[in-house]
């Protein structure tokens, strides 16, 4: 995931400041400790790189097939897996987990670590670990899917839960609904899921009123150059030289031209060119990740870049046809909270984890999430997306007082703790659930 949490409005929610656990908590606590926790060892240790989830994909449909009463359907939008649970008429909610791993070597030190190793879609074999944990998503929507089937009796209607592949290449959304998620399978009114945090305490839970998540868009720049010796530079045009001036005047975009309020990331995160000391090469290349809060925002710090870009080419005299060529490879938007569904599902999660479990969000960077894909306006599909803590409380009172930091997402060192983890985030889906899908709730999502 790209990653998590501008401060928003903190919760206002009027609930006892203790609620009664759900009698279907113990529940989950055992499924956990006879089924769950063993699932989530081996995710953990067979991760998979996005859109290469084959294995991870066969384990998912396999362990909802084994949900009475649900329909499961293999290879949508890829390695996507749809099962649906019918229970009469009613509402239809969809349940989305990620399921895709990073290109990172694991040094963790758990017991369990990946030492997986996997060729991805660019052809490039690389290790592999599930360093954000889509382990936790997949194994706490079985134990969701679990508890539903049990359930029965206390809510009517569809859910639809979505096992995604490539939210890390934020593409698997996209091609699941290109492939007919909302055509081929029973459309939603609304679409759930969380994202277990390593800088949220275990046990809580935290979601926005509004945005959740900052766009995203991976762009590669190609800037040409003219070969030549390095101690004859005015023989050529050096790429690197162009290259530098490029990653500095892009910041430009943000620090000089961005309103002083308004948030925004331009990030150059790799810069490849040439092979030797002395020779000038011909080419230099850039990857580069765009981070806005809002659409325009989003769009016009890209038409700058491609301003930028060329303005380098020609600021060093660069022929016409030898211009930067900018390329976007792939995108996601914001991810935006329907206010009024999630001021609903906010005050269910107090009264199912307890007022003290509920944190005010609050966005502490500009991550990104392919889950907008599912909610984007002209869906008319509402969205909700929460945060379940992963990190121990004790671990993160110890990282505030000097001791080791506590590992952020896509750190090689990544690891949260899965059973509260698990758990909290089971207990929170199954809660907003039976919330929506009550009996005499139909079409009442977000009211």
């Amino acid at each position: 995931m790209r990653h998590l949490f501008l401060a928003t409005a903190a919760l206002a929610i009027a609930a006892p400041a203790a609620a009664a656990e759900p009698d279907y908590a113990a529940a989950v606590r055992a499924d956990y400790k006879a089924e769950l926790a063993a699932m989530f060892d081996w995710f953990h240790r067979n991760p998979e790189l996005s859109f290469k989830e084959t294995k991870t994909a066969a384990r998912m449909a396999a362990e909802l097939r084994k949900v009475p009463g649900m329909q499961v359907t293999e290879n949508v939008g890829g390695t996507g897996v749809v099962g649906v649970l019918r229970n009469g008429s009613g509402p239809v909610i969809l349940v989305r987990a990620d399921m895709d791993g990073l290109p990172v070597e694991e040094k963790s030190g758990l017991p369990y670590a990946s030492k997986a190793r996997q060729v991805g879609v660019d052809g490039v074999e690389a290790p592999v670990m599930h360093a954000c944990g889509h382990d936790t998503h997949i194994t706490a929507m079985v134990g969701t899917a679990k508890r539903m089937a049990a359930l029965k009796d206390r809510w009517q209607g569809t859910v639809v839960f979505i096992v995604q592949p490539a939210e890390e290449r934020v593409g698997g959304a996209a091609a699941m609904v290109k492939d007919g998620l909302y055509k081929r399978f029973p459309k939603p009114e609304a679409a759930l899921a969380f994202h277990v945090s390593s800088e949220l305490a275990a046990g809580k839970v935290s979601a926005s009123e509004g945005i959740q998540y900052s766009s995203s868009d991976s762009i590669d720049i190609t800037v040409p150059g003219i070969g030549a010796h390095g101690a004859s530079p005015h023989m050529g045009k050096d790429p690197v030289y162009m290259a530098s001036q490029l990653v500095v005047a892009l910041q430009g975009l943000v620090s000089r031209e961005q309103q002083p309020l308004k948030p925004g990331v331009i990030t150059v995160g790799s810069f490849h060119s040439g092979l030797k000391h002395n020779i000038i090469s011909d080419e230099a290349k850039l990857q580069v990740t765009v981070r806005a809060n809002d659409e325009a925002e989003r769009a016009r710090l890209i038409a700058g870049i491609r301003r930028v870009a060329k303005g380098i080419g020609e600021l060093n005299g660069m022929p016409a046809d030898r211009m930067p060529v900018v390329t976007v490879t792939e995108g996601t938007p914001t991810t935006i909270n329907d206010g009024a569904l999630a001021r609903r599902l906010n005050a269910t999660m107090v009264q199912a984890l307890g007022a003290e479990n509920v944190v005010p969000f609050e966005q502490k960077g500009m991550g990104a999430e392919d889950f907008a894909y599912l909610v984007e306006p002209d869906t008319g599909v509402k969205g909700y997306y929460f945060a379940v803590g992963g990190t121990p409380q004790a671990t993160i009172d110890a990282a505030a007082k000097g001791g080791p930091p506590v590992p952020s997402h896509h750190s090689p060192l990544f690891k949260i703790a899965p059973e509260p983890a698990i758990v909290t985030g089971t207990i929170a889906m199954t809660a907003a659930l039976l919330d929506l899908m009550k009996p005499g709730a139909g079409g009442s999502a977000g009211s």
